[in-house]
């Protein structure tokens, strides 16, 4: 695209060819997950399972229950797989209202996004699941023990999987907000008990109603958080806003 303002009308038309992109990606990434649908479920319930006493199993209590679950781990897989193409697409759809040198970074962004997202997926499975289903567990006693469903047990770990994901992607959000001029990494830094408080409230929206999923996202936010203002501090702009406007005008 060109430098020019472009009318309403393109831009509308540019997002519905875009958004028509990350949509097949993840139809194409759906249809290729769909055969190994059982065994990503298995993967991605196996921390559950290993919390529930030994030879346990999840209950389907509807006649559908199986077949849509199975369905929606392919959707998620699918989603996972399309990644790269939904923040090429995104990058490219926010490029023209940045600077020349700023559209270019658009290999890095979709590499270390595509990385963030799946490292933060990853660790929340591997080191998070086990210690929020051991805590949900302990709570088993004379009187009931758990008798998880397939349904409320992928809800609950999809949720799980895509915040961890979503959350690992902080450092990409800091060091955009400071290249594009909306805050300085200096602004950034002093905003820190802020931004420590709204992650917590992150956390708790994204998580069960418990403070142990809480603050077991909140941490790591907050360590993503600082990690991004020292990337922003080092890679960013050194100028603030008004001067790097006058610098390089529109």
């Amino acid at each position: 695209m060109d430098d020019q303002a472009l009318p309403i009308t393109e831009h509308l038309a540019e997002l519905r060819m875009r958004l028509a992109w990350i949509v097949g990606a993840l139809v194409v990434g759906t249809a290729i997950s769909y055969d190994q649908a059982e065994r990503i479920f298995g993967f991605l319930v196996a921390p559950v399972l290993a919390s529930l006493p030994e030879g346990a199993k999840l209950q389907a209590i509807r006649p559908t229950e199986i077949f849509f679950t199975y369905l929606k781990c392919a959707v998620l897989s699918g989603f996972v797989l399309s990644l790269p193409i939904f923040f090429w697409h995104t990058w490219r759809f926010v490029a023209p209202g940045l600077y020349p040198g700023e559209r270019r970074a658009v290999v890095p962004f979709v590499f270390f996004s595509t990385i963030l997202f799946t490292s933060g997926a990853f660790f929340g499975y591997t080191m998070i699941f086990p210690v929020i289903f051991g805590f949900f567990t302990s709570f088993d006693s004379a009187f009931a023990e758990s008798a998880w469903t397939m349904q409320e047990v992928f809800s609950l770990t999809t949720r799980l999987f895509l915040a961890f994901g979503v959350a690992f992607e902080l450092p990409i959000v800091v060091f955009f907000l400071s290249i594009t001029g909306v805050l300085t990494a200096r602004q950034l830094l002093a905003g820190t008990p802020y931004a420590v408080l709204a992650m917590f409230v992150v956390g708790a929206v994204l998580t069960p109603p418990d403070v142990v999923s809480q603050i077991l996202l909140a941490i790591p936010m907050v360590g993503l958080y600082l990690v991004g203002v020292g990337v922003a501090w080092v890679f960013g702009p050194k100028q603030e806003p008004a001067q790097r406007d006058a610098r390089d005008p529109a």
